[in-house]
């Protein structure tokens, strides 16, 4: 069993790739910022897409897309918002708040992608 951080990059390096497959262009990995972390954003044409990875490797302590809170959407809007204000962009872009829940039980990971989860 892998331990929590390792297991949380490979799901969001596994992610990043299934994000550009789809079609999408990666702009940024782990954003930081004095708001938190934003695990990816993206475009998809014109939409800022912010991506917030939860890996799992069971179902202990609920799968991952159960574990968005509503303080943790705040924070993820707030990281989002930040973004935006420091990019200098002259109109507030179109953006979409996608949760990547990944089940990683054994070799292959179960996926579930949840755009405009916010």
């Amino acid at each position: 069993m892998e331990n929590k951080q390792s297991l949380g990059k490979n799901g969001e390096e596994y992610t990043a790739r299934l994000v550009q497959e789809a079609g999408l262009r990666i702009v940024v990995l782990n954003y930081r910022c004095p708001k938190g972390e934003m695990d990816i954003i993206a475009r998809d044409a014109e939409t800022l897409v912010f991506i917030e990875v939860r890996t799992r490797q069971s179902s202990f302590r609920g799968w991952g897309e159960e574990s968005i809170t509503r303080k943790k959407a705040q924070r993820l809007q707030a990281i989002a918002s930040f973004y935006v204000l420091q990019q200098g962009y002259k109109s507030w872009p179109a953006m979409r708040f996608d949760v990547v829940a990944i089940r990683w039980i054994g070799e292959n990971p179960e996926i579930n992608w949840i755009k405009a989860a916010l």
